[in-house]
């Protein structure tokens, strides 16, 4: 029991961030942006599905053609908690912008996590974009 105390103090939920921009609000646009960040999320974190306690999605105002979270859950992410909610409307902000926080189980220290920005939201993070 003791060393199972101990290495949950040395594994930590952290944050994977991340964003992207869909061609047009057509589901398979919004879709396709979000598979697309997600596999370079993964592929950049070597994330395993069993190790993300949840995923909240985001979607800026003029996307309502379909739920970021289908792309995940067609990827077999089905056991993950998620949520999909809409981006707060600020003038002047990146249209049809999608945004993912992942809260990840694990032992990687926060400096080595790796976020991925894409296309167009490239810009709300040049110093995280891949």
């Amino acid at each position: 029991m003791r060393g199972l105390l101990r290495h949950q103090r040395e594994s930590a939920c952290r944050g994977i961030r991340g964003a992207t921009c869909a061609e047009s609000n057509t589901a398979e646009a919004i879709l396709n942006a979000t598979r697309e960040l997600l596999e370079r999320i993964i592929a950049a974190n070597d994330v395993h599905t069993g190790d993300v306690a949840a995923v909240i999605f985001t979607a800026s105002p003029d996307l309502d053609a379909a739920y970021p979270a289908q792309a995940a859950r067609e990827m077999g992410w089905t056991q993950v908690p998620m949520l999909c909610v809409q981006e707060m409307a600020v003038a002047g902000s990146l249209p049809r912008c999608i945004r993912v926080l992942i809260l990840w189980n694990t032992d990687r220290p926060a400096e080595r996590i790796r976020h991925v920005y894409l296309r167009e939201a490239r810009q709300l993070r040049p110093d995280w974009g891949l």
